[in-house]
C-alpha cells in the first residue's frame, strides 16, 4: 500500500473526505519527524516505537576498488513492532 491508498483507507473509515485524511496523515508523519529529529522516542500503542540509534564511526572497504576508508559516525532511525502488531502480522 501507497500513500495514496492509506489516505482512501483512512477517509472511509473516519468518514471524512480525502483532502482531510492527507492532511492528517501529513500532520502525523511531520509530528514524528520532528520528534525522532530532536532524539525523542516516538511510541504508538499497538503499532510500534520509532527512535534513533547511534551509530559509531568504522572502518569499511570501497567494493570497487578495495580501498580503506572511514565511514562517518550517524544517526539512523529505528522502528521496533509492538507485541501486538507482531501477532496481527503472524497470525494464521
Amino acid at each position: 500500500m501507497n500513500k495514496a491508498g492509506l489516505v482512501d483507507r483512512i477517509a472511509a473509515s473516519a468518514g471524512v473526505s480525502k483532502t482531510q485524511a492527507t492532511a492528517m496523515i501529513e500532520a502525523m508523519i511531520d509530528s514524528i519527524s520532528s520528534a525522532i529529529k530532536k532524539g525523542e522516542r516516538v511510541t504508538l500503542v499497538g503499532f510500534g516505537t520509532f527512535a534513533i540509534s547511534q551509530h559509531k564511526a568504522r572502518n569499511g572497504r570501497n567494493p570497487q576498488t578495495g580501498e580503506s576508508i572511514t565511514l562517518p559516525a550517524r544517526r539512523a532511525t529505528r522502528f521496533s513492532p509492538s507485541l501486538k502488531l507482531k501477532k496481527v502480522v503472524n497470525r494464521k
